[in-house]
């Protein structure tokens, strides 16, 4: 592993920031024990109160063969925090009246055949549609051309429950959610995801991670076992765009999350749908909404989602009422971001208050 001595700190910060006296500092040092203490290739964060990004950096190397530095612009996959883009897609369809949340998707995405209960959008946002997730294949290393095709992975097996009666967390629910959007835009996935959520909301490098194009400052990835650092194993995410196969950089996912806030994507309405905890039929709260986990921070609502995949960890945790939000994205695959997410939250909201 790196020595510590040797760490790269580059902090990428953009002239137009202002001084954000002892913030930095304080943010910068809680992400540098991070990344010595799990022993992290490199890491980056950007971090947002209101409409400025406060925070913008990068930590230790995207490439240690190389010798590249992780800056503010390195982009990382988002595994699954790609849900909740595809969520937001979803309902701006919605919006539009060109989705219905509580209709059979049997009848609007061909490829999806008939099963013993109907499958709604709403359920399938909400991992209550009884779709499976990964059952032990391993990862796909076959291009899709669309995520219509894809479905054939798992499209021919039975779902697990009857949709509404238990949360099960699936990716691959969120791949039939991404196959209805392009059902309903006439054209593949990324090229929506481009024109809805990129171009809207000021994040160019938000994109599918398509392995076979050139991504500028996509970072490698690592895996440690038995204690060495190891390449982390080849993965072509072309079958789950939906569920987990976007990248961006952390300050274009923070762009993503103001956008959010400021109405940019979709209506508030939509907004409180998909950032209030669904319920089973028996009642019971899920702690996820619409492409969302939900929870509360010392009494404040908190919405966002992690990310767990080949090359990285990733998270993405914002205050809606207070307006204040984090992204931390890492290239080894396995660390646990939520803490660190929690304690950098909480330095946000207490300079928001000022």
């Amino acid at each position: 592993m790196i020595a510590t001595s040797r760490l790269i700190i580059s902090l990428a910060l953009t002239a137009f920031l202002p001084a954000q006296h002892r913030l930095e500092p304080d943010l910068t040092q809680m992400l540098e024990a991070k990344l010595v203490r799990d022993q992290i290739p490199g890491l980056s964060c950007a971090a947002f109160v209101g409409d400025q990004l406060v925070l913008a950096l990068g930590l230790g190397h995207s490439d240690i063969e190389n010798d590249v530095p992780a800056t503010a612009r390195t982009v990382y996959r988002l595994a699954s925090i790609s849900k909740s883009i595809t969520a937001v897609l979803a309902m701006q369809l919605v919006e539009q009246g060109k989705l219905d949340l509580d209709g059979d998707l049997h009848g609007l995405v061909p490829e999806w055949p008939q099963k013993r209960w109907s499958v709604t959008t709403r359920q399938l946002l909400g991992h209550l549609g009884g779709v499976r997730h990964y059952q032990g294949e391993s990862e796909s290393t076959r291009r899709y051309p669309d995520q219509r095709s894809a479905l054939r992975r798992f499209a021919a097996d039975p779902l697990l429950h009857e949709p509404g009666s238990r949360y099960r967390y699936t990716s691959y629910g969120f791949n039939l959610v991404a196959a209805a959007v392009e059902v309903m835009r006439g054209e593949p996935f990324p090229a929506v995801l481009a024109a809805q959520i990129a171009a809207r909301a000021g994040a160019p490098s938000l994109q599918n991670d398509d392995l076979r194009r050139v991504i500028k400052h996509r970072a490698q990835g690592y895996v440690r076992r038995g204690g060495q650092l190891q390449n982390s194993g080849l993965m072509d995410g072309s079958y789950k765009l939906g569920g987990g196969g976007l990248c961006s950089s952390a300050p274009d996912l923070a762009r993503f999350a103001q956008a959010l806030l400021d109405g940019a994507l979709v209506s508030r309405s939509s907004l409180e749908q998909m950032w209030t905890s669904q319920r089973t039929a028996s009642g019971e709260e899920t702690g996820y909404g619409m492409g969302f986990s939900v929870s509360e921070l010392d009494g404040d609502r908190r919405v966002g989602h992690s990310g767990a995949q080949s090359r990285v960890s990733t998270i993405l945790q914002m205050l809606p009422e207070q307006r204040v939000g984090v992204v931390v994205m890492c290239n080894l695959e396995g660390v646990k971001l939520g803490g660190l997410a929690t304690r950098l939250l909480r330095r946000l909201r207490e300079h928001a208050g000022r």
